[in-house]
């Protein structure tokens, strides 16, 4: 067990729930330093310059920034304008350097989430960083460790993400080697910068942009519900009024940070439920009070984790027991659940393997029968209407009766409130039935599939009574 895990239990077993919140919180913080130094001290290749060493030993006595740009002496200056600098040190970033020195033959690797108690292990896939001074020359960029990571099949298939302005990302060739376990990004860049990704990122500061940008709406009432461990806070919108009829409808998102389309379906959603000009909208603030949270791990999501929250929790495990050492997160929210009630809920993610838009039923929970089974027909027939990306043959398998997992939310909750709960799930690479070759299932995307899903909202709310 790694030792912030031991030390995490100590705190759990000899400390009040009051005393050890802020260690906790301590703790958290000192994890997200150590990440940080760790990667440095290979940010800077074996090839250094004398002058890149000595920026990295001013790095080390905490007089100057680190710098991961390595020597391209051995190239001819004809051929190259500029150093080549690679970064990860903003939100969501995440990689660290091996070798930079040959462009042709990069080598990366991709940090690792806190260890993770509940999966047995410390999850790592999502990758975010910014490479600069390779305009015109042929990349190659391996990810050395891509073998190792927490779902290394699902790499097959699957074309990175690129973009020059961080608004119009596109997809750049990619392959993976099983032998080897290196995942390899092909790009010759246009242009002096260029980022990559394993999705398009959704920064906190467009979070902070949704967020504001939601409350101009009078419709719009917001909550901060808590605090994470790293301080962020926990977002709710409330979309209309709540009143004596009206259906109480949760969306949530994000609770992997990784799976970031889930926060751009978000968006899509509330631009569409806040339009004043849609009838649909209008008739559906009339039949339900909304409540949405767009961002469940915003410590993760700014850490660049693919799973977890500053702890290595994984949310989706949480459910029924949480807490606020661990998973503030999930215990905030599941109480304000209790709180106002639920009738539906839909919870939103992301799969790295399966190239579909697909829901998660509900038909392995204890009080599964006739009248859940008949709310989720609906929603699947209504939702394949309103958008042909979405699709109901292939997902995943149907759990055996009594036999699901509830400490999944989508499972806990709709056990917890005997009504609609559904995860719906969208791909990493895109989609079979309507493949985008240049963006892949991108953005854009997301948010049009985001505004068609309140079509099946608004057609299933009148048989939530029944």
């Amino acid at each position: 067990m790694p030792t912030s895990a031991l030390i995490r239990q100590v705190l759990l077993n000899k400390f009040t729930p009051h005393q050890r919140s802020p260690l906790i919180r301590s703790l958290a913080c000192c994890e997200r330093s150590l990440q940080y130094l760790r990667a440095r001290p290979s940010l800077v290749a074996s090839s250094a310059s004398a002058g890149q060493q000595v920026a990295r030993s001013r790095w080390e006595e905490g007089k100057a920034a680190p710098t991961n740009a390595a020597s391209m002496d051995s190239m001819d200056e004809s051929n190259m304008a500029c150093r080549l600098v690679i970064n990860s040190h903003f939100d969501s970033g995440n990689i660290e350097v091996v070798d930079s020195s040959d462009p042709s033959n990069i080598q990366l690797r991709i940090h690792e989430d806190p260890f993770c108690e509940t999966d047995g292990r410390a999850h790592f896939q999502w990758f975010h960083y910014r490479l600069t001074g390779a305009r015109d020359l042929d990349l190659t960029m391996n990810m050395v460790n891509a073998g190792k990571a927490s779902f290394a099949h699902a790499w097959t298939g699957y074309n990175a993400c690129a973009s020059y302005d961080r608004r119009h990302w596109f997809r750049v060739p990619t392959s993976y080697d099983e032998s080897s376990g290196a995942l390899s990004i092909q790009h010759k860049p246009e242009q002096d910068a260029v980022y990559y990704a394993y999705f398009a990122p959704y920064s906190y500061e467009r979070h902070q942009d949704l967020i504001a940008k939601s409350t101009s709406s009078k419709q719009v009432r917001l909550e901060v519900l808590g605090e994470t461990l790293d301080g962020h806070d926990i977002d709710l919108l409330q979309i209309g009024d709540a009143g004596k009829g009206k259906k109480r409808v949760w969306i949530i998102a994000r609770q992997h940070p990784g799976e970031s389309m889930a926060e751009w379906f978000v968006e899509g959603f509330l631009d569409r439920l806040l339009d004043s000009h849609s009838a649909l909208a209008r008739h559906a603030l009339q039949k339900a009070v909304f409540y949405v949270v767009p961002n469940m791990n915003p410590d993760g999501s700014w850490r660049g984790h693919l799973r977890t929250n500053a702890a290595g929790a994984n949310l989706n495990r949480e459910w029924t027991k949480p807490s606020l050492e661990t998973s503030p997160e999930v215990y905030h929210v599941r109480n304000k659940m209790d709180s106002v009630g639920l009738d539906m809920l839909l919870d939103i993610h992301g799969d790295e393997e399966l190239p579909y838009n697909f829901i998660n039923g509900n038909e392995g929970i204890p009080c599964w029968g006739e009248r859940l089974a008949k709310l989720q027909k609906i929603f699947v027939e209504s939702f394949k209407k309103a958008s042909p990306d979405f699709q109901s043959q292939h997902g995943y398998a149907i759990d055996e009766p009594n036999q699901a997992n509830l400490n999944i939310c989508g499972h806990a909750i709709g056990d917890r409130f005997k009504t609609l709960s559904l995860t719906l799930e969208m791909p990493f690479k895109d989609t079979i039935e309507n493949p985008e070759p240049v963006q892949g299932w991108s953005p854009g995307r997301t948010k049009s599939f985001g505004a068609s899903v309140l079509n099946p909202i608004v057609d299933v709310i009148p048989s939530l009574d029944g």
